[in-house]
C-alpha cells in the first residue's frame, strides 16, 4: 500500500496525545500515542552496529533496509492513506529519517517548559497514594526534586532532542505548534498542520474528541496522563509550581527566537504569566 508517513514529536506534556485524537477522526489517517518504533530501530543498530560482533555482516544498505522493514512489519496491518508516528525521539534521529522517507514532515507540540512541569507536578498529586515509576525514591522529595530529576530525564531528552533538529541541517520539516494556541484556536491551527504536510483539510469535530491509553498509563503508575477532555479548550489557572522554579524553566522555551533556525513556528509571544 503506497502511504505517507509522518512523524509527531517535541514535549512531553503539550498536546501531542490530544493533536493524535484530533488527527483519528479522520478516517485517513492512523495516530496514535507514543510508539515504540524509535526504540526498536535504534535498539537494532546497537545489535548491528560497530559494537557488535555481526557487524561485519551489515553494510549501510542492508542496515537501512532493516530499519526500514521495521517501520513497515510495525504498521503492515494499519490500512490507512496517512500514518503520524508518535515518539519524542524522533528530533534526534532526523539523519535517520531522511535516509528512511522521501517527503515526510514533524509536528513537534511545544508548551512554556515550566508549564510542563506544573502539569507533570498536578499529576503527582492527584495520585498520593500511588508512586509512579517517574520518580525513585530519591528524587521523590520535594516539588523541587522531582522537576530536576524530570529535567535529568524525560523532559530535558525531549528538550535537547527538539533543539537538536531545531537548529539542524532538516529543520525545515518541522513544524512547532504551541499548546496554548492549539487549545485556544483548534481549528485555524488544524489548517495550518494540514496545509504543512500537504493534505487535504478534514473537518473535524473539535467538542468530541476522545482519547484515553489507560492501561499504559496505569502501568506507570500515573493516572490520567494521557487522557484528553473530548471539548479542545484552554482552561486557564495559577501555576502550583514555586515562583522561583516557573521562571527558572521558562526561560528555556528556546524556540521563541526563530533566528539561526529554518524550522516553522506557530508560537505565542510571551509565555503565560503565573
Amino acid at each position: 500500500m503506497n502511504r505517507k508517513i509522518h512523524f509527531i514529536s517535541g514535549l512531553p506534556r503539550s498536546g501531542s496525545t490530544l493533536l493524535s485524537g484530533i488527527f483519528t477522526q479522520n478516517p485517513l489517517i492512523h495516530a496514535g500515542m507514543s510508539s515504540p518504533v524509535a526504540s526498536l530501530v535504534n535498539g537494532c543498530l546497537e545489535q548491528i552496529g560497530a559494537g557488535s560482533e555481526f557487524y561485519s555482516f551489515f553494510d549501510e544498505k542492508k542496515r537501512k533496509a532493516i530499519c526500514s522493514a521495521l517501520f513497515n512489519a510495525y504498521y503492515e496491518d494499519i490500512q490507512k492513506e496517512v500514518i503520524f508516528d508518535t515518539n519524542r525521539l524522533w528530533t534526534a534521529r532526523m539523519h535517520q529519517l531522511v535516509e528512511m522517507f522521501d517527503d515526510f514532515k514533524v509536528i513537534c507540540l511545544v508548551r512554556n517548559p515550566a508549564w510542563i512541569m506544573d502539569s507533570f507536578e498536578k499529576i503527582y498529586r492527584k495520585n498520593p497514594f500511588d508512586y509512579s515509576r517517574m520518580f525513585s525514591a530519591g528524587n521523590r522529595a520535594t516539588v523541587y526534586t522531582r522537576c530536576e530529576s524530570l529535567l535529568n530525564g524525560t523532559v530535558g531528552i525531549a528538550l535537547t532532542a527538539l533543539k537538536e533538529a531545531f537548529y539542524g541541517e532538516y529543520a525545515d520539516k518541522l513544524l512547532l505548534i504551541d499548546y496554548d494556541l492549539l487549545a485556544r484556536f483548534p481549528e485555524k491551527t488544524m489548517q495550518l498542520v494540514y496545509d504543512f504536510t500537504g493534505m487535504a483539510y478534514y473537518p473535524h469535530d473539535f467538542d468530541n474528541v476522545d482519547y484515553s491509553q489507560d492501561e499504559f498509563d496505569y502501568t506507570l503508575g500515573v493516572k490520567g496522563l494521557h487522557t484528553i477532555g473530548k471539548k479542545v479548550e484552554f482552561k486557564q489557572r495559577r501555576s502550583i509550581l514555586p515562583p522561583d522554579l516557573f521562571q527558572k524553566y521558562s526561560e528555556m522555551a528556546f524556540w521563541k527566537d526563530t533566528a539561526g533556525s529554518s524550522a516553522n513556528v506557530i508560537a505565542t509571544k510571551d509565555s503565560q504569566d503565573l
